[in-house]
């Protein structure tokens, strides 16, 4: 495989993490000098439209402009290809995609394909609401043969006050309510459970979350960047 291949990550959706993405890519990277980890070109585009607003029709901003823009000039940066450190923007990854010429991985289907590898049968789905309603998951899931269950409008809600009001504002997560959750999943039949926000996947990290029953969509991301760029991931 091609080597020093460099990565552009569209970012700042949001900040926090972005840094963990980052932070993550650097750990995993086997690399004994600075000359041997990935070269990366990162944006922080932190004043993007809320993805999940715009979806669910609570705001007019249509974020896609400002993603497509930032696709462009990551790619006359000189970047391989891109990856989006937020899973809501992929309802916009058709749209981003057709922009470059580069490839545009799906964090989504890598998710997905990583589950189906690890032979998980059915997985809870905690993600946005943005992301639930447009059915990400839903029909990555049915694609690749592998059943599912997304939460009722009461527990969705809790998990998207752990995203915004908790994670999205600096504060710790409500682990008390976020762990009901995951025992109303356990209830239901489900052997994992996809953090398929990346904000969750910083709770997964501060809190020390297991690597069995929660499959972290940012760390798929991770590894599978660190594999583009020909280089070994820890």
């Amino acid at each position: 495989m091609e080597t020093n291949k460099t990565v552009g990550v569209m970012g700042g959706l949001g900040p926090m993490a972005t840094v963990y993405f980052y932070d993550m890519i650097v750990r995993m990277t086997d690399a004994k000098s600075d000359q041997e980890h990935i070269d990366m070109i990162i944006t922080n585009r932190a004043t993007t439209p809320d993805r999940t607003d715009y979806i669910i029709g609570k705001s007019p901003k249509n974020p896609v402009d400002v993603l497509v823009k930032d696709a462009k000039k990551l790619e006359q940066y000189g970047t391989d290809f891109l990856v989006l450190t937020c899973n809501t923007a992929h309802y916009f990854h058709e749209k981003i995609a057709e922009s470059v010429k580069i490839p545009v991985v799906n964090i989504v289907e890598e998710t997905i394909i990583y589950a189906k590898q690890k032979g998980y049968n059915k997985l809870g789905i905690l993600a946005t609401t943005g992301n639930i309603q447009t059915k990400l998951y839903q029909n990555m899931c049915e694609k690749y043969g592998i059943d599912y269950l997304v939460l009722d409008d009461k527990r969705q809600q809790h998990i998207m006050d752990i995203i915004y009001k908790d994670i999205k504002s600096g504060k710790s997560a409500d682990m008390e309510k976020f762990n009901k959750i995951v025992d109303y999943l356990k209830e239901n039949n489900c052997d994992g459970s996809i953090l398929g926000c990346t904000e969750l996947s910083i709770l997964k990290n501060d809190n020390n979350l297991d690597n069995k029953f929660y499959i972290d969509s940012l760390e798929v991301l991770a590894r599978k960047t660190i594999n583009l760029c020909g280089k070994n991931y820890k």
